[in-house]
């Protein structure tokens, strides 16, 4: 009996017949290094995952060290924030009272100017008054020293006369 038994392994056929002390030779060191390849694929897998996980601890570690960075940020932008309103208030307050200040000074320079313009037309009113008592004065007086040197001149003339 001859027969032939053919075997199919992936990469080959397989022939069990006479030489079949040969072809179990041959799977054996077939299934040999097929475990080899198969152990070193795991170990390369090993050595790839421990990578991988190192790697990843390395971006967990990087993460955690920005969020901190990010939460210091955040603090700090919001100590910013409070300082800067602080100073635009304390700067508001301080122009409002400057502006205060110098609503106070203008309305303190406008009464005096209408104080004295006031003053001054009281003054030429007065002086209007004084100079029209003063020519009525001056108007009498006149007459009366033009009529007393006439009447002088009219007796100075009747002794002449007479």
């Amino acid at each position: 009996m001859n027969r032939k038994i053919h075997v199919w392994f992936g990469k080959g056929l397989w022939n069990f017949g006479k030489e079949w002390k040969n072809n179990l030779l041959s799977l054996s060191d077939l299934l040999d290094n097929r475990k080899q390849r198969i152990l070193n694929t795991i170990r390369n897998l090993e050595e790839l995952r421990e990578g991988a996980i190192e790697q990843l601890e390395k971006a967990c570690s990087r993460l955690r060290k920005v969020e901190t960075e990010a939460e210091q940020f955040r603090v700090n932008g919001y100590s910013e924030i409070e300082r800067e309103k602080l100073n635009l208030i304390n700067s508001t307050y301080k122009t409002l009272k400057q502006l205060e200040n110098y609503k106070n000074e203008m309305i303190q320079f406008e009464q005096q100017r209408v104080i004295n313009q006031v003053r001054q037309r009281v003054f030429q009113q007065a002086l209007r008054g004084a100079l029209g008592t003063l020519n009525s004065c001056l108007n009498n007086e006149l007459h009366l020293r033009t009529i007393s040197v006439n009447i002088g001149m009219l007796g100075t003339m009747k002794e002449i006369l007479d």
